[in-house]
């Protein structure tokens, strides 16, 4: 049994849970909270043997596996950097922190204490991303050509909202735009040039952002975000002799279609129960289980990675916090 710990009982940390607790092997051990009444509420709710209304407090047990932490981004790194320093297992969300130099410190912290950390970047984990992936891989699409993918949605204003203020690390890029870069890095690898724009709002944040990526091998990345309106929010990876569409909302799909040139395309259905979360728990408990102290489908690598793209975007489309 894997006891877990949940550090920010947010909107996304309910969903989580909802998921962990579908899992046979899964505890919901302990919740902290910056305020106790909503530890007591959320750990009434899911049934949490310890509530806290201190953060710091998830270090006082000493049988905890791991936290998974759901705090606003711009808390990631220090949220992090507590556990990893306690020597307590870590699932951070994503953003993994505000920029490279952050997720280099929380990753030389974990490797040096030799205690497990992962960016929880849950579209790695799904059955549809991971079989587009290895379609991709096989060449079944002979060489990918582009990635194009867009996400959408139109976010009521609130400029004290995490999405619109930039104390908490608000705009398209940081909360959603990732989503279609990792895409992209996912199928591309690092890209040799960057082209990116942003429209801001009211707020000072990136409402908007465009991003053009080209490769050594001549693909293109052509990938947008967007806090003012919906998209279709798919993922389409072209081939020289075929594509393959992972359908809406990709970084979480239920389904993608392969289409092959004079073929009657494949449908391949990843259809779930649970919002999708339980995937990526799933992965770190078996990585824990075998005394891993970071994934090899996920690693701290490519979370560095994946940061200092966004780090660059950030520059060239005048993104500052």
């Amino acid at each position: 049994m894997t006891r877990w710990g949940i550090l920010g009982p947010g909107r996304i940390a309910h969903k989580f849970v909802q998921d962990l607790l579908t899992l046979p092997d899964a505890q919901l051990y302990a919740v902290a909270s910056s305020n106790q009444q909503r530890a007591d509420e959320f750990a009434q709710q899911y049934g949490a043997t310890h509530a806290f209304g201190a953060y710091e407090d998830l270090l006082t047990l000493p049988d905890l596996d791991v936290v998974y932490v759901a705090t606003p981004h711009t808390q990631h790194h220090k949220h992090a950097m507590m556990l990893l320093k306690g020597g307590v297992a870590v699932l951070g969300e994503k953003p993994f922190a505000m920029d490279g130099k952050q997720v280099q410190e929380m990753v030389d912290t974990a490797r040096s204490g030799k205690v497990f950390l992962m960016e929880a970047l849950w579209s790695r984990f799904m059955p549809g991303i991971v079989r587009a992936h290895e379609l991709a891989q096989s060449g079944a699409i002979g060489k990918i050509l582009s990635v194009k993918a867009d996400f959408g949605f139109k976010a009521p204003f609130s400029p004290d909202g995490r999405l619109f203020n930039k104390a908490l690390g608000g705009g398209a890029l940081m909360d959603i735009g990732i989503y279609p870069l990792f895409l992209s890095y996912l199928m591309l690898g690092k890209p040799t040039s960057i082209k990116a724009s942003a429209i801001f709002g009211t707020t000072g944040v990136d409402e908007q952002c465009g991003m053009v990526l080209t490769y050594e091998g001549g693909q293109l990345a052509l990938l947008d975000s967007t806090l003012q309106a919906k998209t279709d929010c798919i993922g389409i990876i072209q081939g020289e002799s075929g594509q393959i569409r992972i359908h809406s909302r990709f970084h979480e799909t239920k389904g993608i279609t392969l289409h092959l040139e004079d073929q009657e395309p494949t449908d391949f259905d990843f259809d779930r129960s649970t919002h999708g979360y339980d995937y990526e728990a799933q992965h770190v408990m078996q990585c824990l289980a075998e005394g891993r102290t970071e994934s090899p489908i996920w690693s701290l690598d490519d979370s560095v990675n994946l940061m200092t793209l966004l780090d660059s975007i950030r520059a060239e489309a005048a993104i500052v916090y």
